[in-house]
């Protein structure tokens, strides 16, 4: 009798920091999809975006701080632990090695992230190793039939969620953070004490 194939779920990004609204993505796509696990990687250095303002270290201890709670959600140096900057695809290759063929890979990304993919590295080779799990994020409208028509490769391998919809950013998170502004509830308690107590994005109050 063969074994069930394991459905690993990938979500990447730069967690600075993370907050309700990436964990109601996962959480979603991970009951939608029906996977196992889902890994959550803070990207070390990610092309088409500026730089961090919170070291990895500090990203990597918030990830896990959010997860803590929730098995089914596994942080993951996976891109700390390599030079940036960080290719999605190298990640999809590694997690391919290191997992073999007993698991099925889905590539969760936010619609915003999903309308960039053509400017990503080989991202025909993206939609061979893994499934595209696409959540919906407020102000975004997903193109299915253009993104296909840019990457004929993703065709028939797209999951589209409606999603949440939490509008949340870690941009407006930091903005508000240094200057004093109200966060909770935006963000786990254990993250926002641990950003407090290491000063963090020159959290004022």
């Amino acid at each position: 009798m063969m074994a069930a194939v394991r459905r690993l779920g990938i979500y990447g990004g730069t967690f600075d920091p993370i907050h309700f609204g990436h964990l109601a993505i996962v959480e979603e796509a991970r009951w939608y999809c029906q996977l196992d696990q889902i890994l959550i990687v803070p990207a070390a250095a990610q092309p088409l975006k500026a730089g961090h303002l919170a070291a990895g270290h500090h990203r990597l201890e918030m990830v896990r701080l959010a997860c803590a709670n929730n098995p089914a959600l596994i942080p993951s140096a996976l891109e700390l632990d390599r030079p940036p900057p960080s290719y999605t695809i190298d990640t999809l290759r590694i997690c391919q090695e290191r997992y073999g063929s007993g698991v099925e890979l889905f590539l969760i990304v936010g619609a915003d992230a999903a309308a960039e993919l053509s400017r990503w590295r080989e991202p025909d080779q993206i939609a061979q190793l893994a499934r595209l799990v696409v959540v919906g994020r407020p102000g975004y409208t997903f193109d299915y039939e253009g993104l296909c028509a840019t990457i004929p490769a993703l065709r028939d391998r797209v999951i589209v969620i409606e999603g949440p919809k939490l509008a949340i950013s870690s941009t407006d998170l930091r903005q508000r953070l240094a200057t004093g502004r109200p966060v909770r509830y935006q963000l786990p308690d254990t993250v926002l004490a641990y950003l407090i107590r290491h000063q963090l994005y020159n959290t004022k109050g």
